[in-house]
């Protein structure tokens, strides 16, 4: 990590089991989500998965299916009820909110289906914005801004505006904001929602080839369709992963064996 201000915490060091090799990008243990009315909600009921370094995952299911609350936890926006998120071998639930805010700014990049881009502002600094509380001076940002810009097709179109792009190029330049501090997995919450079907196909290959040069990426989608695409597909109903497969068929390790709605009641 950059700042030692979490590495160096005692409690958010990667497990023992960890030591000596590269811990999961993400690891998802036993996790639960309650929320506090009458009668009490829960969302989330055991959840676990692991998501390795380099891996390209799709999270999918319904509405109130319990992705939307999944993805606030993976995303440290909010704490589970029980159970433990680590990112990239840190235990959140060992951090300050401090902690978990440079943990979140360093270390996780997040696309959304609207694209919060500053249309006062050049790409370069949309971009290079992204990185103001990660510790990181502005002559990196910038340097690493121009970067991921390039990496998305737009370094020519550095100096542009929000205003001047279409729908599918601002959502680019959402995915270069989110990829340019090299942070350990990539959210993408229905990213390609807002976008037509052309541009939204060439949204999900931009992913796939961000894929193939080693960026860790999770999809959350409603899409069955666009989660049958990626290389793993984790199915959530009913606060449960339900299911845990990839493109070959095979059955990812440590995951559920596929469950039948009827069981969940």
């Amino acid at each position: 990590m950059r700042n030692g201000s979490i590495a160096n915490h005692t409690a958010a060091r990667p497990p023992a089991e960890d030591a000596g090799r590269t811990p999961p990008a993400l690891e998802v243990d036993s996790v639960t989500k309650t929320y506090p009315s009458e009668p009490p909600v829960t969302a989330l009921r055991g959840v676990s998965f692991r998501v390795a370094a380099g891996e390209l995952a799709a999270i999918v299911g319904p509405s109130g299916s319990g992705k939307t609350t999944l993805l606030h936890l993976m995303g440290t926006l909010d704490r589970p009820s029980s159970g433990s998120v680590r990112i990239a071998g840190t235990d959140v639930a060992a951090l300050s909110d401090r902690e978990v805010a440079f943990l979140r700014a360093s270390r996780i990049g997040f696309v959304f289906q609207q694209f919060f881009l500053a249309e006062h502002k050049s790409l370069l600094d949309n971009v290079a914005d992204g990185m103001l509380y990660a510790g990181v001076k502005i002559a990196r940002r910038r340097e690493m801004a121009l970067d991921a810009l390039g990496a998305v097709g737009l370094a020519g179109r550095a100096e542009a505006r929000p205003t001047q792009l279409s729908g599918g190029q601002r959502q680019r330049v959402a995915i270069a904001r989110a990829l340019a501090g090299e942070p350990a997995i990539i959210l993408a919450d229905e990213p390609t929602g807002n976008l037509d079907q052309a541009t939204g196909q060439s949204i999900l290959e931009l992913f796939e080839a961000l894929h193939q040069r080693g960026a860790t990426i999770v999809l959350i989608t409603h899409d069955m369709g666009i989660a049958r695409r990626m290389p793993r597909r984790i199915e959530v109903l009913d606060g449960r992963v339900v299911a845990d497969t990839r493109t070959d068929g095979s059955r990812s390790t440590g995951a559920p064996a596929v469950v039948q709605p009827a069981e969940l009641a």
